[in-house]
């Protein structure tokens, strides 16, 4: 995902051109998009118990243009099997080639609800443990290769732990990628300090869960807008994750360039 809004330079926050935002339903409305129809599919673990990934697609909006660009892989992974899956539960965790597996057949059936917006980027996630391998990097290759991904189109989204690695261990893998002409997003905690350091690999962008963070008042949104800050000074492009609708272009003004929002609950005429 680029950016293509403009901004003093490349790699700051956009100079904040609206002082108070007033939330209205004309706003939520213009940010507002469906999902598409998703798909889920069975791996078998390691370790013997069957875990289900459930794939939606969720529309990627650029804040500025206020226009959907492209989808996003909401993937949700869960274990089937009952009381059999719940002894396992307590004492197994999924090893590197689970989550490889899970992650090449993401991109297989990913792909399907990807390629109907052809001329828009799509995201899809890829657990940090399976990148930070070479086999790992290697099988997302060649399942990219098979369904005949665009890479200049496609953005892989690392998971769970890039936020935690070295700056050397984030660059590296960031070049590899790049290597194999994969373009990347960082998905990062909301915590500003995490951001602040994750800056110093300068990934081409961020990724972060505003699910959790407090939006509603004036002074929680100033701490909003702080972390929004933090983003793009680490990044380019900024992309938040279940932003409320109403807010899309107050996190325009505080420097995010894209959004994949939150579902609206009760809007009506």
């Amino acid at each position: 995902m680029s950016a293509t809004h403009p901004s003093d330079s490349p790699r700051n926050a956009l100079t904040p051109q609206v002082t108070q935002i007033r939330a209205t339903r004309e706003e939520a409305r213009r940010f507002t998009s469906p999902e598409r129809s998703g798909v889920t599919f069975s791996v078998m673990a390691r370790h013997g118990s069957e875990l289900a990934v459930s794939l939606a697609a969720r529309p990627v909006h650029d804040l500025l243009r206020g226009t959907v660009v492209g989808h996003r892989l909401d993937r949700t992974v869960r274990r089937r099997g009952g009381e059999a899956a719940l002894r396992w539960a307590g004492r197994a965790t999924l090893d590197p080639g689970d989550l490889k597996r899970i992650d090449v057949q993401t991109l297989r059936h990913g792909m399907d609800l990807l390629s109907s917006t052809p001329d828009g980027i799509g995201i899809a996630p890829a657990f940090w443990r399976t990148v930070t391998t070479s086999p790992g990097r290697l099988a997302l290759l060649y399942a990219g290769l098979e369904t005949e991904a665009d890479p200049h189109k496609l953005l892989v989204e690392l998971r769970g732990g890039a936020e935690h690695a070295s700056t050397r261990e984030i660059v590296e893998v960031l070049k590899h990628l790049e290597g194999q002409r994969r373009r990347t997003i960082v998905h990062a905690s909301p915590i500003v300090g995490q951001l602040q350091r994750l800056a110093e690999a300068q990934p081409p962008g961020v990724a972060i869960d505003f699910a959790g963070v407090e939006t509603g008042s004036a002074a929680a949104w100033s701490g909003a807008a702080g972390l929004i800050a933090a983003a793009r000074a680490a990044a380019p492009s900024v992309l938040l994750l279940g932003l409320p609708t109403d807010r899309g272009e107050a996190a325009a003004a505080a420097g995010a360039t894209h959004a994949v929002f939150a579902a609206m609950q009760g809007l009506t005429a």
